[in-house]
């Protein structure tokens, strides 16, 4: 630990605790990151009961690996999964100045920090990554990415963000995150300021790794995936007739194996040889009994899953139910609320951990903070967004913002020596 301490202490930069940022990557690839167990191989209760008792105790490995198989083997839970984070991260995203947000901010310089980030994290190509990467914290309910800080320009900027494998989170007894390095691979080191973005979008007394959607749904996983194995099993042998043979008493063993081995070819055969002592019966499965319920297992499974992570179950496919428009409607509204939540706690985590480290260690602990926003557009008739236009600005005399108006009508700005249509 001290010698990682001395590292750090000689590449910080900035003054005041608030602005100081080290230097360089911290964490640098390892093959153990791409290693995995499967966990998920041969997965029954118990073993599950254990695995989410070691994360719980904060050793997070077996757990992260089996939330990635989860996805990896249940088209349903992916499904699911990337519906819910596409519905964030197939937003464009803006950053807007403090100014137009909070009241008695300095404009000029708010608006310089703004513009600032804006074109740092536009020209940075691992941003968009790293937001994907954070919204699998949705189902974790954890992310970790780095900011790799250097000598920009003179002072200090950001320069890249790298998204941190889940394999290396782990815990402390107080459940904090820490995270794994190669000479410190077991209780791994703290967090240092202005280094990490931590997202966390579930809040949950307890374990951070309790809120997550994908372990509330491993229980659904487990008894889907063990249905389906038994459905295979059964769709294997079903229709298929059981063959019986009837023997003399004076068969020897030897005959019985024999007569065993010709049984079994039977069903691939549909050939065998025996004697006419052997007395052989076909009796169809299936006659006169209930459909396997698998099915309809699976079907309920499903319906769990997607209430989990949707809310509702009818924007989801679901043959055989039925549903009134009106249904469908307030089922697509609690996926509106559900990702008007989910935009709210990430705007929240990039504007503390991302854009408040790129404002001060640019311009000073106290420079106003911008906030991360995404455009959510939804569908508007034009004639009645122009007439509400007309009638606030000419009539009522209300102020609007043209950027809005511009996101609104869905008409860009112009760029610089672009030809312009005149109004008359």
């Amino acid at each position: 630990m001290k010698r990682w301490v001395t590292r750090v202490v000689n590449r910080i930069a900035g003054e005041g605790n608030e602005s100081r940022a080290s230097l360089g990557r911290l964490l640098s690839a390892r093959r153990e990151d791409s290693v995995r167990d499967y966990p998920s191989t041969g997965l029954t209760p118990s073993r599950l009961v254990s695995i989410l008792h070691e994360a719980d105790a904060g050793s997070l490995s077996r757990a992260m690996q089996l939330y990635e198989e989860m996805e990896e083997k249940d088209p349903h839970l992916y499904a699911v999964a990337n519906k819910r984070r596409l519905a964030l991260t197939g937003l464009e995203w803006r950053i807007v100045s403090a100014a137009d947000v909070l009241e008695e901010v300095d404009r000029g310089r708010a608006d310089e920090v703004a513009d600032y980030c804006r074109g740092v994290l536009k020209a940075t190509d691992a941003f968009d990554d790293l937001l994907e990467h954070l919204s699998l914290a949705l189902g974790r309910n954890i992310a970790i990415g780095e900011l790799v800080w250097d000598r920009v320009d003179g002072g200090i900027g950001l320069v890249d963000l790298a998204p941190i494998d889940f394999g290396r989170i782990v815990f402390d007894d107080f459940d904090k995150p820490r995270i794994l390095l190669d000479e410190h691979d077991v209780d791994g080191i703290e967090l240092p300021p202005n280094k990490f973005v931590v997202h966390a979008p579930h809040s949950v007394s307890g374990h951070p790794s309790r809120g997550g959607l994908l372990r509330v749904t491993a229980l659904s996983f487990l008894a889907k995936n063990l249905a389906l194995k038994d459905w295979m099993i059964f769709a294997e042998i079903f229709g298929m007739p059981v063959r019986i043979a009837r023997y003399d008493q004076s068969i020897t063993p030897e005959e019985k194996r024999e007569m065993l081995k010709m049984l079994e070819s039977l069903g691939s055969n549909a050939a065998g040889i025996f004697s006419r002592a052997v007395e052989l019966q076909f009796i169809e499965s299936g006659q006169g009994k209930a459909p396997a319920p698998y099915g309809g297992l699976i079907d309920f499974l499903n319906r769990e899953m997607s209430k989990a992570w949707l809310g509702q179950t009818l924007t989801t496919e679901t043959p055989g139910l039925g549903g009134s428009f009106g249904a469908t409607k307030i089922h697509e509204q609690v996926r509106k609320d559900l990702r008007a939540n989910d935009l709210r706690k990430e705007a929240r985590t990039v504007r503390r951990d991302i854009l408040g480290p790129m404002a001060r260690v640019r311009f000073g602990p106290d420079a106003p903070v911008p906030f991360f926003q995404r455009q959510v557009a939804g569908p508007r008739d034009l004639d009645e967004l122009t007439s509400v236009l007309d009638a606030a600005v000419n009539r009522l005399g209300v102020d609007v913002s043209k950027r809005w108006a511009r996101v609104s009508l869905g008409i860009p700005e112009p760029e610089a020596g672009e030809a312009l249509l005149s109004g008359k």
